[in-house]
């Protein structure tokens, strides 16, 4: 992809392009979700930046500081952004982000007032937030100030509290890119966030909470919303929780200025939302959650009368609260709000008034502030709870509190007037209960079948194999604690775009080996970290597009549909140097005795490449006795000769659905006019999957799936009865998927008994 490009062009696929915000909001655009328009200034345009102007070894040198020195950590904010904002972006960078614009304005029949957001490449992921870490500017109208915003959002990507959120998380800085989201702004009278599921528990329970104006005063923490919970099954209300609301931040009429006002008198302790927007609401929720197979963190706007969905992303809490003792619920309660995040503990009472006296909070201690900033992540890693005046469930402190396991109250009004220094309290973050005192706690229950048998509870055992889809080596971990039996798909493109260079720049400049370490370094670490459970690894398939913003990448051809253009396979076959180098890192890999590694060749679509890739491994000395090769099963050429390609010895198939489904439907999935005619149980898609899965079955080749929908629940119930040997998932759904298969299996075995009976 180019510089820049339309947010209906881009989907869940995209997080190394557009992030995670970006990604988001394309995928729900495509599936008819109400979403503003606008476009995105891609990730590779900011690397493209900072390696044009110079400025990358300085960049990430200033960022090689103690983030736990405060003087230190300011110093390389300082740095940093002052890099960012003095370098010169090139013309073309520049041209396009004015450009694009303008073409914004055009469809929208005005120069219209944009909002301006970050969305960091490794942002959202299942269990990292990146909460509140980047900035962004609302109300922008014009090239000049759009361009400005975008080159701030750039640069808050090095703000203090982004710097000190990605060492604890272990984030490399240099494999962090921004996408700067564009997006037309929804002037709305009244918004908020919303849960698909309850945040804590995980209970099919939809939180809704609102507040007067634009959302950022709920995301912030800076009103107390009102709140509101749908059971999802029953569709009924089940309760509401209206907040005396303070302040509204708006757009004035007068000024185009975005400003913070107190909320009308008559309008402070009034209902926020209808029954009918609360009930559209909860049906958004749903889709969402459906559609991603997991629960969703929604923002929402209602401008005129119009619901608009602004962005959603997973949750990142559920299942994350502390084993730690809940209270009892005696003594006597000082405070109460809401359940910000579950667990209890009791401490002493640290009152914090700016993120400047956290040395004051000590292991343990509970932290009690008006506001949790994210700045003040240092000190609630070592508080024992946080309570405080404001804010909501969804905040973004609030958020990064679940993420960290550390219980929370919020919303309480009065938690700093209250509660005084050094006064033990207990805090109940289940509950939303504060009480005096130390509150005897009961010890959190065990489950009743580990209880009652003595046993260790553990993960479903399934005949279907349940591996993981990995994009980003730094993923490994995380991906391996799943407890997945593999890695179905690791995508190398992936690492080749956080380069910032194209591999034919590596060869041109003769750095050949410089690359080879490169590719080994990445697959290396997620081989490592499941060894000696297999590894598929899919070679190059980046499409032309997504090379041009690269270095190196001036001369790739400009294709009408880069989908359907030369990647993958075709681009190994014809340029055949780099994969040559690409087949050196896989020979490498294996002579470490990392034997797990498997090579997986994408857009396949007659046994001849199949055949012509294989010889080119063996000239480069690799073993193929020694090594698994597949191929992606996603042209309907690939699936409808398979027996060509079994007869010709290959190892393994996977199907990528995301492909096939559109190639075989003639569905293009990035375009909204025929979004809904993209299904992956289109009865043709379910036919080819079946027609593989069986030859493979009776030649003993193995089988799987690594397209988006062995994520869903619907789709792995049918592979399952189609015998499918194995099932990747994305990280966030590997548990639903092993769930689901279990239950399905033991389903087709009871039938089976039943039959037999």
């Amino acid at each position: 992809m180019g510089a820049v490009v339309w947010l209906e062009e881009v989907g869940k696929n995209d997080l190394s392009v557009v992030g995670g915000k970006g990604a988001s909001l394309g995928e729900m655009i495509n599936i008819g979700v109400p979403v503003p328009g606008g476009f995105a200034v891609t990730a590779q345009a900011f690397r493209d930046f900072i390696n044009r102007a110079g400025i990358a070894e300085k960049l990430f040198d200033a960022l090689k500081v103690d983030v736990n020195e405060e003087a230190e950590l300011h110093k390389a904010e300082e740095t940093a952004k002052r890099l960012i904002m003095e370098a010169r972006v090139p013309k073309n960078i520049e041209q396009a982000i004015r450009s694009r614009y303008e073409e914004l304005c055009k469809r929208e029949g005005e120069q219209v007032f944009v909002a301006v957001r970050s969305s960091a490449t490794a942002e959202d992921l299942p269990d990292a937030s990146f909460a509140g870490q980047q900035e962004t500017y609302l109300n922008m109208r014009g090239a000049d100030e759009v361009f400005n915003a975008v080159r701030k959002c750039w640069a808050s990507l090095y703000g203090a509290r982004a710097i000190f959120y990605r060492v604890e998380q272990g984030f490399e800085h240099d494999k962090v890119n921004l996408s700067a989201i564009v997006q037309k702004m929804v002037d709305s009278e009244k918004s908020g966030v919303m849960f698909s599921s309850q945040p804590s528990t995980g209970e099919p329970l939809v939180v809704i909470e609102g507040a007067w104006g634009l959302g950022e005063a709920v995301v912030s923490g800076s009103v107390s919303p009102d709140n509101y919970v749908v059971d999802r099954n029953s569709k009924n209300i089940l309760s509401r929780y209206v907040a005396t609301k303070e302040i509204m931040i708006f757009r004035d009429p007068k000024t185009q200025k975005t400003v913070t006002v107190k909320v009308p008198q008559k309008k402070r302790e009034a209902t926020v939302l209808t029954d009918n927007e609360i009930a559209e609401l909860a049906k958004y929720a749903e889709i969402l959650e459906k559609h991603y197979g997991i629960p969703q963190d929604i923002e929402w706007g209602v401008e005129k009368g119009k619901i608009y969905i602004l962005h959603s992303r997973p949750i990142t809490t559920i299942g994350n609260k502390k084993p730690a003792a809940q209270s009892e619920g005696t003594g006597k309660v000082l405070l109460t709000g809401l359940a910000g995040a579950p667990g209890a503990a009791t401490g002493i009472v640290r009152i914090i008034t700016s993120g400047r006296e956290l040395d004051k909070v000590r292991q343990g201690d509970i932290m009690v502030t008006k506001m949790t900033m994210p700045d003040m992540v240092p000190g609630m890693k070592r508080a024992g709870a946080i309570v405080t005046d404001e804010g909501g469930m969804a905040c973004h402190a609030a958020i990064v509190s679940r993420e960290l396991g550390c219980p929370a109250v919020v919303g309480t009004k009065k938690a700093t007037s209250v509660l005084k220094e050094d006064m033990e309290i207990t805090v109940d973050g289940s509950k939303g209960m504060v009480y005096e005192g130390r509150v005897a706690l009961a010890a959190a229950p065990k489950p009743a079948a580990a209880a009652n048998a003595g046993v260790v509870v553990s993960k479903p055992i399934t005949a279907t194999e349940i591996k993981v889809n990995i994009s980003e080596p730094d993923r490994a971990q995380a991906a391996a604690a799943t407890l997945a039996d593999g890695v179905g798909l690791l995508r190398i493109e992936h690492m080749i775009l956080g380069l910032g260079k194209t591999p034919n720049w590596y060869i041109k400049n003769k750095k050949s080996e410089e690359y080879i370490n490169e590719l080994v370094k990445g697959v290396k670490t997620v081989a490592d970290a499941f060894y000696p459970k297999p590894v598929w690894v899919r070679t190059l398939d980046a499409p032309t597009d997504e090379f041009r913003a690269m270095e190196g990448g001036e001369g790739e051809p400009h294709e009408h549909n880069p989908m359907l253009g030369w990647r993958g396979i075709r681009r190994d076959l014809t340029e055949t140097d780099h994969f040559r180098l690409e087949v050196r890192a896989f020979k490498k890999l294996h002579e470490m005795g990392l034997s797990n590694v498997g090579i997986m060749l994408p857009m396949v679509q007659h046994v001849r490449e199949f055949q012509k890739a294989k010889a080119i491994m063996v000239e480069e000395g690799l073993d193929l006795e020694r090594i698994d090769v597949g191929i992606m099963v996603e042209t309907p050429g690939a699936a409808l000769t398979i027996e060509d390609f079994i007869e010709d010895g290959i190892d393994f198939v996977s199907f990528g659905t995301n492909d096939l489904t559109q190639y075989t439907l003639a569905v293009d999935r990035n375009n909204e006019n025929v979004a809904e005619l993209y299904t992956e149980l289109h009865p043709a898609i379910l036919k080819l999957i079946e027609y593989v899965v069986e030859r493979c079955n009776e030649a003993e080749v193995k089988t799987s799936i690594c397209g988006q929908a062995g994520s869903y629940p619907e789709m792995v119930k049918r592979l399952v009865e189609i015998g499918i040997t194995s099932i990747s998932a994305n990280i966030d759904a590997v548990a639903v998927v092993r769930e689901t298969v279990a239950r399905s299996e033991k389903i087709l075995m009871l039938k089976a008994l039943r039959n037999r009976d």
